[in-house]
This record gives C-alpha cells, sequence and structure tokens, in this order.
C-alpha cells in the first residue's frame, strides 16, 4: 500500500495495523542535536491513549513508545528517527462475524475494491488506532518548535451540542474526559455521552486546535500554502469529513468590513485588531495564532443493524460488536493537535532553508 509519508523536509511514515503485534512511524528530516527522549513522547500518547474514561473504547493499550534509532545519549543525530508501540490488548474474534461483510461507515468496501484483500481485525490500517503513532511524531515535532510555539485543542461540539465561546477555559480541558473548555458543556456531555452509548449508538463531533507563538512567514503563496497543508493533514485522520481555518464556512455570511482583520504599529510590531482569517493570509502566517478546526463523522461500529452487502454480493445486515469509541471526537483532539505540530514543524523547517534572516515576529523592515 503506497501513501504512507506525508511532510516535505519533516517527513513522517506510518506504519503498522490495529491488530497487528506493534504500529509506529519514522520521523526522517528532524535536526541533529536536538534533547529528545521517550519520555518527551509519552505523555503525547498518555492523553490520545485508550480505556482512560467509560466515554472512549476499553480496550486496553500502554501504548507505551520506544525510541529503535535517530537517537544518542539523549539528543537527536539527524539520521531517521525509528518510533514502536506495541499492541497489547487486541481481540480478534470480536470481528469473525464480519469477514465477509462490509460494515457501512466504514472503509471496508473501498479498501476491497482498491486492493482485492482487506484486514477485517478492526479495520486494519484504516483503524484510528493507526493514530498513536501520528502523535508520537507529533512530539517530535513539538520539540523542533520548541516552546515558543503552544499547540492546544479543544472539543468544542458533541453532537448538537456546542460549548458558550464565552465560557472558554483552557485550564478545563485537562479537567474532564472530553478535553472541553467550557465546564458546563463538559457536564451536559456527560448525560448526552452516557445515553448514546447506552442505545449502542454514536455521535460526531468538532475539535478546534490553537497554535500561539507561530512565527510570521510559514507557507507559501501557491501549491506550499500552510492553511492548504494543515487541511490536508487534518483531513487525513481518521472519520474526519470537513476542515476549516479561522472563521470558515462562517465567514461567507459576513461583510468584506467585518472580515477585514485590521492592522495597526504599536511598539514596531504589526498588530491585529482581529483574527478572522485564523493566523494565515495568502497561504502564509501573519503571527497571529494559527487556528483550524475540524469535523469528526459519528463513530461507524455501532450495534444497531445495517443495510449491507457482503463479498458475495448478497443482502445482509451488519451489527458491529466489540470495543468501540461513541464519540471518535474525544481522543481525535491530541491527534490534531499532533498533525498541526507536524505541519507547523515542516514549514518552518523549510522557511529556514528558503530565508534564514527572515523576521520571527511581525516588525517591519526599516528602510
Amino acid at each position: 500500500m503506497s501513501h504512507n509519508t506525508f511532510g516535505h523536509l519533516f517527513r513522517v511514515t506510518t506504519w503498522g495495523e490495529s491488530h497487528g503485534p506493534a504500529l509506529g512511524c519514522v520521523v526522517d528530516g528532524c535536526p541533529p542535536r536536538i534533547a529528545l527522549s521517550e519520555a518527551d513522547i509519552q505523555p503525547w500518547l498518555d492523553r490520545r491513549r485508550p480505556g482512560q474514561s467509560k466515554f472512549t473504547t476499553q480496550r486496553q493499550e500502554p501504548d507505551t513508545v520506544r525510541i529503535l534509532s535517530g537517537v544518542f545519549e539523549g539528543m537527536t543525530t539527524g539520521t531517521p528517527i525509528a518510533l514502536q508501540i506495541d499492541n497489547v490488548d487486541q481481540r480478534s474474534k470480536d470481528y469473525g462475524e464480519i469477514a465477509q461483510q462490509f460494515r457501512p461507515g466504514h472503509a471496508d468496501l473501498t479498501y476491497h475494491l482498491k486492493y482485492g484483500v482487506r484486514d477485517f481485525r478492526g479495520g486494519g490500517r484504516s483503524s484510528a488506532r493507526e493514530t498513536a503513532a501520528r502523535v508520537a511524531a507529533g512530539a517530535v515535532a513539538r520539540k523542533i518548535l520548541g516552546d515558543d510555539v503552544r499547540i492546544r485543542g479543544a472539543l468544542v461540539q458533541m453532537g448538537p451540542h456546542r460549548i458558550d465561546r464565552s465560557l472558554w477555559d483552557w485550564s478545563q480541558t485537562t479537567a474532564n474526559p472530553f478535553f472541553c473548555p467550557d465546564a458546563h458543556a463538559a457536564d451536559q456531555w456527560g448525560d448526552y455521552l452516557a445515553d448514546v452509548r447506552k442505545r449502542g449508538s454514536s455521535c460526531g463531533a468538532v475539535i478546534e486546535v490553537v497554535a500561539e507563538g507561530v512565527p510570521p512567514g510559514l507557507g507559501a503563496p501557491i501549491y506550499g500554502k500552510l492553511d492548504a497543508d494543515l487541511a490536508s493533514a487534518l483531513m487525513g485522520i481518521n472519520a474526519v469529513k470537513g476542515v476549516e481555518i479561522g472563521e470558515g464556512f462562517a465567514a461567507a455570511a459576513l461583510s468584506g468590513e467585518d472580515n477585514a482583520d485590521e492592522m495597526r504599529m504599536a511598539d514596531g510590531e504589526v498588530v491585529f485588531a482581529s483574527n478572522h482569517a485564523g493566523g494565515i493570509l495568502g497561504g502564509i502566517s501573519t503571527g497571529q495564532p494559527v487556528v483550524a478546526r475540524f469535523a469528526v463523522k459519528p463513530t461507524s461500529s455501532i450495534l444497531t443493524p445495517r443495510a449491507s452487502v457482503d463479498r458475495q454480493g448478497h443482502d445482509v445486515e451488519v451489527m458491529t460488536k466489540g470495543r468501540h469509541d461513541p464519540c471518535v471526537g474525544i481522543r481525535a483532539v491530541p491527534v490534531g493537535e499532533a498533525m498541526v505540530a507536524c505541519v507547523l514543524a515542516d514549514h518552518l523547517l523549510r522557511h529556514r532553508a528558503q530565508n534564514p534572516d527572515a523576521p520571527t515576529r511581525a516588525r517591519l523592515p526599516r528602510n
């Protein structure tokens, strides 16, 4: 299977399947002499790890990462960094009944039509289990970006229920199991999702990722737009069906006057009165926070029988058993953060290569 690599200078190749012995990634292009250890990567994997609350899949995976190459005496060497995460709690027998059937909403049919073979055990390569490798790669990307760049994600909508943005509190994203910045909404979501899970159903979600401290100049005007690469990276996450930057689709309802982010000078820097553009203009970062959102569809693995077909062309009804997230959007938060980190690290390296003397803040050059 091709197309398992993304990035240009910071390149990530992931490998492995949901029910295989292990999964992982190879990170190529990381500069040398950056301090890196497994302890730098593990906390990010722990945020994505399954089985941490009653609202996620009860599959118990420690997601312990091992660095196999690319690091010597605690420092990156500039050579490929190989990371491995063992699978320890597979229950492949849960999928025996659907081995010859195509689950509605899953990639079963398209994989079979494209490759003529599919791993039915938890979806194989199409499983969201693969995203653990991306989170590991994102941890390396954060080391390249440094402490000045802060990337945080939050769940801003679960099913039809949205947060109250006036109550946004980043500290709440670590105080509830939903990465929700609104404590009141998180309380309501608990009851809502408990009912969804009890019915054997699922719901979708919207995740927002904000990257602060991004320097101006990342991206390129035409075929290397920062927002285009962010959209591609976020769209590549399992179950994602939509991506927007800044105001996104809401910008269509604004006037030109309302949408324009006005500028003034303050202490020698360009400052903006608003950030409808989400920190990107013409495909290039402005120095403002980069803001992206993505929508995740409801989990396709549900207990309610759905009409489908099998490999022999017979009409069947499919009911998916096993351990599944009633809302995959919850654990998609750290995955979204990781993908944003990887894209920003890649663009930072590309920007430095082309323009090493570019300003790191929005300061205009003196004539």
